[in-house]
């Protein structure tokens, strides 16, 4: 049993202070207010929040893809095909040390857990490995290591686009039909079950342009509960796609025709319109939002006032992984609100200020997107926890929202002290435990990729 002492902590919706919280079996055992210094001591303590979107392969390609392609007009789609070209030199090794590196990147940068949106599963041209979840169990591995919390979430991928047309050259190692994906998840499952046991297994249709429509029930069924995540309206390509198959918008056709609910996690959703967005707000599903790379691909942007002011639900994820970080992803949320509407504090309210309403968000979203006991700081949750630096000269001193507010505006990964995912105390005055060794094997494994991309 460990024991954890805060100055400052947020129990449920409340700060308290001189708090002792005792961590048994991944969970919070109890807590105590106005107690004497004891175990581990930190500043400001919040429920640390899971990174609720990842795509973490695409960390190793970050910069690579900043120059202006001969056609003189870039976009996600040609950023796409060159991400293609990327993946195809990928190794199962490359991608274990890689994703080890990214979740040691988020656990540093302040979450808790990843939920990973893991499509990459074949070898080059589309061959299975000879076992055929071989790339989930390098997810694994990564974890294993990393000591992070998973949500992994095997991605079903069909086909290039809504009316069935084949795989490109460069999605073939996405592939699946349906009886071979549900073999890949029972594979993907088994080797989740050897993380302990806050690690969590969800099933990810990937698309409406990806997945047939008359199989997504069977994907859903092959949840068992579990979470269910699908990107939805990103694109303005692809909502006209989608219309022009489905004779409805992504959104419109995905409220008349699935079951979603608290389960489901509709990432991105940039191009809702405003009845859209109410609507699906109140369905209880969570907003899988990753706003830096949604500017970096130029998507769009999320309309965040509406879509709170509904009841809506977040997560926050770092998609590309691009910039691992946490009060970098929230800024670019908020900030990007004021930009379209002039506005200034605009997902504030008249009880929590901005910064304060944020991280509360990412926290409750987060836990429910990753199908997670966690997001708040009460007895029987998960104990994955956050504290913050106040010792900094950022923080010092500050009454606790507005050190959330100066974290999330003002400061990032520098002001993380300490991180736990599920008890498990992995970061330390701001340091993975094995940043050293991670760093390393992430560094041999992306010299020779980067050099090979960069030659092309």
């Amino acid at each position: 049993m460990d024991t954890v002492w805060a100055k400052q902590a947020l129990i449920g919706e409340t700060w308290q202070s001189d708090v002792t919280l005792t961590l048994n079996h991944g969970k919070i055992a109890s807590i105590t207010s106005n107690t004497p210094a004891m175990g581990t001591n930190v500043g400001l303590l919040i429920p640390a929040p899971a990174n609720g979107h990842s795509h973490a392969f695409q960390r190793a390609m970050a910069g690579l893809s900043e120059a202006r392609g001969p056609s003189g007009q870039d976009s996600f789609w040609t950023w796409r095909q060159l991400m293609f070209r990327f993946l195809d030199q990928l190794t199962p090794e490359h991608v274990q040390a890689i994703t080890t590196y990214v979740q040691m990147e988020m656990l540093e940068a302040g979450f808790g857990a990843s939920v990973e949106f893991h499509y990459l599963h074949h070898q080059p041209g589309g061959t299975p490995y000879d076992d055929l979840s071989e790339m989930s169990q390098r997810i694994v591995a990564a974890a294993e290591t990393s000591g992070i919390g998973l949500t992994l979430l095997p991605v079903m991928y069909q086909y290039g686009g809504c009316d069935g047309r084949d795989l490109a050259a460069g999605q073939v190692r996405f592939g699946n039909d349906l009886d071979r994906y549900a073999r890949l998840l029972d594979g993907a499952r088994r080797a989740v079950s050897a993380l302990p046991s806050d690690c969590v297994t969800g099933t990810a249709p990937h698309s409406l342009r990806a997945v047939a429509s008359e199989d997504v029930p069977r994907i859903v069924e092959l949840a068992r509960g579990g979470p269910i995540h699908m990107h939805l309206s990103e694109q303005q390509a692809e909502v006209a796609e989608v219309k022009a198959a489905y004779g409805a918008r992504p959104v419109e056709w995905a409220l008349d025709n699935l079951p979603i609910d608290e389960r489901w996690s509709l990432i991105h959703l940039t191009q809702m319109t405003a009845g859209e967005t109410r609507a699906m707000a109140r369905t209880g599903a969570s907003a899988g939002l990753c706003p830096l790379t949604e500017a970096s691909l130029g998507d769009g942007i999320f309309d965040g006032v509406r879509w709170f002011g509904n009841g809506g639900a977040m997560a926050i994820g770092s998609d590309s992984n691009i910039r691992i970080s946490l009060a970098e992803e929230l800024r670019q949320l908020d900030t990007s609100q004021r930009l379209r509407d002039h506005s200034r504090a605009s997902l504030a309210t008249a009880d929590l200020s901005t910064g304060r309403r944020l991280m509360d968000l990412a926290a409750r979203g987060g836990a429910q997107a990753a199908g997670r006991g966690s997001g708040r700081i009460e007895i029987g949750a998960c104990a994955d926890l956050l504290a913050l630096d106040t010792s900094h000269p950022d923080l010092a001193d500050l009454p606790p929202d507005t050190a959330l507010d100066s974290f999330v505006f003002a400061g990032g990964n520098h002001l993380v002290a300490d991180v736990w995912s599920a008890g498990r105390h992995l970061v330390r005055d701001g340091r993975h435990i094995a940043h050293d060794q991670i760093r390393e094997t992430y560094r041999r494994a992306v010299i020779p990729l980067r050099n090979a991309s960069l030659k092309r």
